[in-house]
């Protein structure tokens, strides 16, 4: 399986881009585990100034992120991209409730994936979200992760909108199937 400390190239951007999110007024982390979003997972549950949300499901982080936001509080919902399929229906709250969102996306069912199973929602994904309103950013190499997610910090935290960085499996790597 790959593993997000082990990016080839510069490993050290998921510790950069938890201290971005920190920098960026982000207190809650909501979650579902996964191996590609295990740095940023740690780092919150080991912070005593975050709340780190574990989620049975994704849609639920879209309620909690929600109502983050009524509270004053600003949020990340880390899953992957087969998780974005069972939000769907929540991101019409986001859009009728004008709800800013920040979501970062492990990919699958991209480059060198070997289960076919991640690949219908890996490559639908992106046509899902924008379906939904929200902006999609792509993230392929480790120069890109804290430009772009700096990017959509801007435009959730700043201009409301939802937006979703997809974290490619050129950044991440392709797991062993």
């Amino acid at each position: 399986m790959s593993d997000i400390g082990a990016v080839k190239g510069d490993p050290t951007w998921p510790d950069e881009l938890y201290e971005l999110l920190r920098q960026q007024g982000v207190t809650q982390f909501a979650y579902v585990p996964d191996a590609g979003h295990r740095v940023l997972i740690d780092r919150s549950l080991a912070d005593p100034d975050v709340h780190s949300v574990a989620l049975t499901t994704e849609e639920e982080g879209v309620g909690l992120l929600a109502g983050a936001h009524l509270g004053g509080a600003r949020g990340v919902l880390l899953m992957q991209s087969s998780g974005a399929g069972n939000c769907i229906n929540f991101l019409s709250l986001v859009k009728g409730g004008n709800f800013p969102l920040l979501m970062l996306l492990s990919m699958r069912g991209e480059f060198g994936e070997g289960n076919p199973w991640q690949i219908p929602m890996g490559q639908g994904v992106q046509a899902c979200l924008e379906a939904m309103g929200v902006i999609c950013l792509r993230a392929e190499k480790p120069e890109d992760v804290i430009p772009t997610v700096s990017a959509a910090c801007t435009m959730v935290f700043k201009s409301g909108s939802a937006v979703a960085v997809l974290l490619t499996q050129k950044l991440i790597g392709a797991k062993e199937f």
